[in-house]
């Protein structure tokens, strides 16, 4: 894959990813519509999120989204990276050792950056 070993397994891939980030796209829409609607909940109500039993619920659902915000960015981030690879025709190497990825692994992952021996020495 992205070795030129097949255009239609590279086109395959290609839009896999597209779709994958289509979707991390509106999710992250989603998401950051949630953020913005709790941030302006939270405008409306005390501020003392010591002594408001409701405060420490706004300020946990604003840290929730923050994060599922982050999560969606990087996994976008994460999906560029493999989009460039495929173009640079380094798809499905592994960045450590230069082996192929396993197809398996692609599937389950198709932004695996490297193979599963590499993946677990972390």
């Amino acid at each position: 894959m992205g070795r030129g070993d097949d255009t239609g397994v590279d086109d395959a891939v290609r839009e896999r990813l597209a779709q994958d980030r289509a979707e991390a796209v509106r999710r992250l829409a989603g998401l950051t519509g949630q953020f913005d609607e709790v941030v302006a909940a939270s405008r409306d109500t005390n501020a003392d999120d010591e002594h408001d039993p409701e405060g420490a619920t706004i300020a946990f659902e604003r840290s929730q989204l923050a994060a599922l915000v982050g999560q969606v960015r990087h996994h976008l981030d994460e999906v560029d990276a493999a989009l460039a690879r495929l173009a640079a025709g380094t798809y499905g190497t592994c960045e450590v050792c230069g082996e192929p990825v396993a197809p398996e692994r692609l599937e389950a992952r198709p932004t695996a950056r490297t193979c599963v021996a590499c993946a677990g020495r972390r």
